[in-house]
């Protein structure tokens, strides 16, 4: 059977460098590779060359996201003239509206992504009352887009519990989103500490989005005056966000030695990861964490909050620790526990690298989109 063509649409893209954008650009690649087309529908952005199945589309600057552009809906020429078989929804907004118009108007199945939480942003937005409003309307609202399509993709099972929890009543599967193993590797890392003067001691790091939401601030909290050994570890974090200026003021504050480099070029983040001794993950807010799990692919223990998503993708003692939310010594204990087993922790990582693949994610998205179509 000839792989289906699909239409994605997301409001997030290229060159916006997040979980979301490597998973669909990923995903667009190892569709083509496998023959297929996933046509990609994105806000248009400077800086992102198209290939030939990505279609920006007119956008304008979110006020509250920095970064964060929002599309406005539409279906490219380029799509409407191919034989979609599927559609595929990685937003409930606007673009994620336009997308399950056009399956409704081409009586296509739709398919739709939960990436994110997107009532746990409310406090983002604004607080108080106020964030509690718009957490019970965004609750409602995903709700109401989820129910309205042929199958509900999450990329861990806490996730799917959430939403049954929300009561989302639509057909949930659960679609990991799967790391790229041949980038994702051990790799030398003398050229990685020389270039950012890291030297030769403890490593302890984050890399991603520097959101609010994400409570790196916690990382911070941990950090003041601990000692491992004695000595004294080096945190860095990689990335860059709305978070990051108050991040920088508040490691001047305490006793640590805190580096933020900024965005890595994705050929340094190997050699990032497996310089690291453990790698600090305390956002709450994950569906599935895929930064947790490149470090692993990397060999690199993960120190990750027992809650949301983390609680299943940091393996108790298998590829990590965690510790509990709000939690400051249980955070340092978690890092003392990884350090002193960081060997045989790594090793675990290394021998789990082919369940965690983009390969095998792909595979079981061609699965739900197969038995999709079957039912619809």
């Amino acid at each position: 059977m000839a792989v289906p063509t699909v239409a994605a649409f997301t409001d997030t893209y290229l060159p916006t460098v997040n979980g979301v954008t490597y998973t669909v650009s990923t995903w667009r690649e190892r569709w083509g590779s496998r023959g297929g087309r996933m046509h990609v529908v994105y806000p248009d952005a400077a800086d992102h060359q198209p290939a030939s199945t990505e279609h920006p589309v007119r956008s304008v600057a979110f006020p509250y996201y920095e970064g964060f552009r929002v599309g406005v809906p539409g279906v490219p020429a380029a799509v409407e003239r191919d034989d979609v078989d599927i559609v595929h929804a990685h937003t409930p907004f606007l673009l994620g509206l336009g997308g399950a118009r056009f399956a409704r108007n081409e009586s296509l199945p739709l398919v739709a992504s939960y990436h994110t939480p997107t009532a746990e942003y409310a406090d983002y937005i604004t607080d108080g009352r106020l964030a509690d409003a718009v957490e019970r309307v965004a609750r409602r609202y995903e709700r109401w887009y989820l129910d309205r399509t042929d199958t509900v993709v999450v990329p861990s099972e806490p996730a799917r519990e959430h939403l049954i929890d929300i009561g989302v009543s639509a057909r949930i599967e659960v679609v990991p989103n799967g790391v790229d193993i041949d980038r994702f590797r051990p790799v030398g890392t003398d050229a990685f500490r020389a270039r950012h003067d890291l030297g030769d001691g403890y490593l302890l790091g984050y890399t991603g989005r520097h959101g609010y939401e994400k409570d790196l601030d916690v990382i911070l909290d941990a950090v003041d005056g601990f000692r491992i050994d004695g000595e004294r570890p080096t945190v860095v974090f990689g990335g860059d966000g709305p978070a990051r200026q108050g991040l920088m003021a508040r490691a001047e504050t305490i006793d640590a030695d805190v580096r933020f480099l900024g965005f890595l070029d994705r050929e340094e983040l190997a050699a990032f990861y497996t310089s690291l001794d453990a790698f600090l993950f305390p956002s709450p807010v994950e569906t599935q964490g895929l930064v947790a799990l490149e470090a692993n692919a990397c060999g690199t223990p993960v120190v990750g909050v027992d809650s949301g998503a983390l609680a299943e993708t940091v393996d108790e003692g298998e590829t990590g620790f965690h510790f509990e939310p709000g939690d400051t010594d249980s955070f340092r204990e978690a890092i003392r526990w990884v350090i002193a087993d960081r060997d045989v922790l790594s090793e675990t990582c290394l021998e789990r690298r082919d369940a965690i693949s983009v390969e095998h994610a792909v595979d079981t998205l061609e699965d739900v989109y197969r038995e999709t179509l079957d039912r619809c």
